[in-house]
């Protein structure tokens, strides 16, 4: 069966994606980068044109809107739904020009701004349920930006759908959209009092009807090395390169296993995603994730003590490892809700 993009989850997508919304790891405002507001600010315009009234947007840039219970449903307890709006660091997010690939049947998908990036069933085998769909790219530049302005489309579609179907019975209804989420700093300045919902849902997953109650707990790292700089013509015996410390740092990693090339399903892992510097000072930066908690201390202790044993030998050397909690296992919470799940 063919989805046309008439829909207003289809249609509110395509819009969003050319919001250029990339947070930034490195920016120490919150949100991280301004282009985030722009949207933020958007949606709760268009909230507010739904019929919202109480849409807003707070000094740290979440918005929050109810739907209020129809009548004979008010005492239903409120449930929350929740999307984040920015998109990963790792790839530009400028300029997104989204392609509609129509009556998808498994022919390659080029991406026309760079024919050499082409998506295949071969190596994509969930492209194999989406013949007869409509299925929606980048043009090869930049990421699309779905992770997470579908899950922000599909929110406002359902406000929409509701506004104006007031015969459809249902308890009050939170929304909630949040910034810098991909950078680990979501929840920062979330207010749940606010916010109004005890339980929510976060419409952020990668197939449809389907339904995540776990997940992996998440801490970042910055390993720092400082060496010691001298003259080039006259550095021997003097000499210690931060560059070469972080570099022999992570060259001493495990090869086997606890990488996310080598890893599966509940096998935890650590991530070294980014190295800048120089002779004085290398960063290393670091993702840790475990389904288990205790295990992102394991891997932390690991890695301190992993970077402690590269500058041993060097005496005017030193390191520095900071780690920072990103988020935990959500099952840690939903075993002592199980309802959450059962009406999901």
């Amino acid at each position: 069966m063919t989805h046309p993009f008439t829909s207003s989850a289809a249609s509110r997508f395509l819009r969003y994606v050319t919001f250029d919304t990339q947070s930034d790891e490195r920016s120490q405002s919150y949100p991280s980068t301004p282009g985030q507001l722009v949207l933020l600010n958007r949606l709760v315009d268009e909230l507010k044109e739904l019929g919202v009234a109480d849409a807003s947007i707070d000094q740290y840039g979440y918005v929050m809107a109810a739907l209020p219970a129809t009548p004979g449903k008010e005492q239903v307890p409120a449930i929350g739904f929740i999307a984040h709006v920015d998109t990963s660091p790792e790839v530009s997010g400028a300029n997104v020009r989204p392609i509609v690939h129509k009556n998808y049947d498994g022919r390659d998908l080029v991406l026309p701004d760079d024919p050499s990036l082409v998506l295949r069933e071969a190596d994509n085998p969930e492209l194999k349920g989406q013949h007869g769909h409509d299925i929606i790219t980048a043009s090869g530049l930049t990421l699309l930006g779905s992770d997470d302005k579908s899950g922000v489309a599909e929110i406002m579609a359902a406000a929409e759908y509701l506004a104006t179907h007031p015969d459809i019975p249902h308890g009050p209804i939170k929304i909630g959209f949040t910034p810098d989420e991909e950078v680990g700093r979501g929840t920062q300045y979330f207010d749940v009092t606010r916010f109004g919902a005890r339980f929510a849902y976060t419409l952020d997953g990668p197939q449809c009807g389907e339904l995540e109650i776990e997940n992996f707990s998440a801490d970042a790292m910055t390993v720092t090395f400082k060496g010691f700089n001298a003259h080039p013509g006259y550095a021997k015996g003097r000499m210690v390169s931060a560059v070469k410390l972080a570099s022999e740092f992570v060259h001493r990693l495990p090869r086997h296993g606890l990488s996310p090339e080598t890893t599966q399903g509940y096998e935890g892992y650590v991530h070294p995603h980014t190295i800048e510097g120089g002779v004085e000072r290398s960063v290393v930066k670091m993702l840790l994730r475990d389904f288990a908690t205790r295990g992102l201390d394991e891997k932390a202790r690991m890695l301190t003590d992993l970077a402690e044993e590269v500058v041993r030998p060097f005496p005017t050397a030193s390191v520095e490892v900071e780690r920072h909690e990103s988020y935990r296992n959500m099952k840690e919470v939903l075993d002592r809700y199980p309802e959450v799940i059962e009406h999901a």
